[in-house]
């Protein structure tokens, strides 16, 4: 009996291990009463980007995981924690932020709605607004099909941890003349650095902080770059894909576990009869 009932157990466990291997590239987990918090990234310029961030906060450091599409193949991309620590209601733009109807949204004419950077999500070093907000070069690159997979973990500040709510993350590059490259062709100059097309550092997408805690968040490591995520399956999903394999694997394992110890009963019933 404890033989079936063992391997029904490891039977069992198998779906929500596996999904809980795919979900989490990270081994260790945020445990249960760790601040976690999902943000939409919606387009702005007509980018066609969309995609999803997790914020996860243990202490002072916060891990980002960020999954976007419809970014400019091959081509890195800047993005940032934008917002305030000191309790300024910023919000994302629309396209009509676009102050000088030159028909893109520059990321000055932004800043006046989502803030100024707080955090520069780099793929690595430091990540100080004065001195990593435009290292394009330390920023994650989307693959050829245009998705950018991130994941970082970074010491913050605790006016940080104590303001998530109020910030935001922007991720910024346009492709305005289609042609699969950051140039000056497209949209001339950019207005924080000459030296850039304009298109490299206008914002492509924005999201705001929603709600409260979305459950266990992989923490710890760095996975950054390109990477192709599973279509419609992004990190809040296979999350929840996770938790619900767990979830039933447990209830399998203790219907066993009922089944096992009435079958007993009724076997020790029997012999004292």
């Amino acid at each position: 009996m404890s033989n079936r009932t063992g391997r029904l157990a490891v039977l069992a466990a198998l779906p929500a291990a596996a999904l809980l291997t795919f979900a989490g590239s990270a081994p260790a987990f945020a445990e249960e009463d760790t601040p976690a918090y999902q943000i939409d990234l919606e387009q702005l310029n007509d980018s066609g980007s969309k995609g999803t961030v997790l914020l996860s906060a243990r202490g002072t450091e916060l891990t980002v995981w960020i999954k976007s599409e419809g970014m400019v193949p091959g081509q890195p991309s800047a993005q940032h924690l934008h917002g305030s620590t000191e309790g300024h209601d910023f919000v994302c733009p629309d396209d009509s932020a676009d102050a000088n109807g030159d028909g893109i949204l520059d990321n000055t004419e932004a800043t006046v709605h989502y803030g100024d950077i707080n955090i520069a999500l780099t793929v690595s070093g430091d990540t100080d607004a004065a001195t990593s907000g435009l290292a394009v070069d330390r920023m994650p690159v989307a693959d050829k099909e245009g998705k950018i997979s991130y994941k970082r973990t970074i010491p913050v500040s605790q006016d940080v941890i104590d303001h998530i709510k109020d910030l935001h993350v922007v991720q910024h590059g346009i492709d305005r003349n289609g042609n699969d490259k950051y140039d000056f062709e497209g949209a001339g100059k950019s207005e924080l650095d000459p030296k850039l097309p304009q298109e490299a550092t206008a914002p492509t997408n924005c999201g705001e902080v929603k709600g409260a805690a979305v459950g266990s968040v992989p923490v710890g490591g760095i996975e950054t770059g390109s990477g192709a995520g599973e279509p419609g399956m992004g990190p809040g999903a296979m999350i929840g894909a996770a938790g619900a394999a767990a979830a039933a694997a447990a209830g399998v394992l203790f219907a066993v576990r009922r089944r096992t110890a009435s079958a007993a009963a009724a076997a020790k019933a029997g012999e004292a009869a």
